[in-house]
């Protein structure tokens, strides 16, 4: 798999982050927990042990992952961006065709999607029907409580 990762640059500095605590706080802690946990003898049935070799695992884990993602990434630089259609970065404001509720989203990449902080992953169906569209048009989604209609009332890039 050698595709490309798009992701903000807020997006990639939160990964790089989170590398960073793991490789510099989350290992060495780690590597110090089990030490100790082999001084207390009987490996077999130390539950200590065996708690810091699950944790490391999933460290480890989680390290090559964002590793993989970083070298993947192409950061897209949101307020160099302009247009009037849905793309990659965009700040779109919908209104819902049966309430008329109003919602703001920005389409980010998959790790920093957070919809209760209004971003929204690239890959979720909203925003796969949103992406070419522009202001005032409407859309359809299929959502698990069944089909939403919305319509584009703004497009910006911040």
């Amino acid at each position: 798999m050698n595709d490309k990762v798009p992701m903000t640059l807020s997006g990639y500095d939160r990964l790089e982050e989170e590398l960073r605590h793991l490789r510099g706080t989350e290992r060495p802690a780690i590597i110090k927990a089990i030490a100790e946990a082999r001084e207390h003898g009987d490996l077999s049935e130390n539950a200590e042990y065996h708690a810091a070799r699950e944790r490391q695992s999933f460290v480890e884990g989680r390290i090559q992952e964002l590793e993989d993602k970083i070298g993947r990434a192409e950061v897209i630089d949101v307020s160099k961006l302009n247009g009037k259609a849905v793309k990659f970065g965009a700040t779109v404001t919908l209104v819902d065709d049966d309430t008329e509720e109003e919602v703001r989203y920005q389409i980010v990449g998959e790790d920093e999607a957070d919809i209760k902080a209004g971003l929204l992953s690239v890959t979720s169906p909203l925003a796969r029907a949103l992406i070419g569209k522009q202001v005032n048009d409407n859309i359809e989604v299929s959502t698990p409580k069944g089909s939403k209609s919305y319509e584009i009332v703004k497009v910006a890039f911040k």
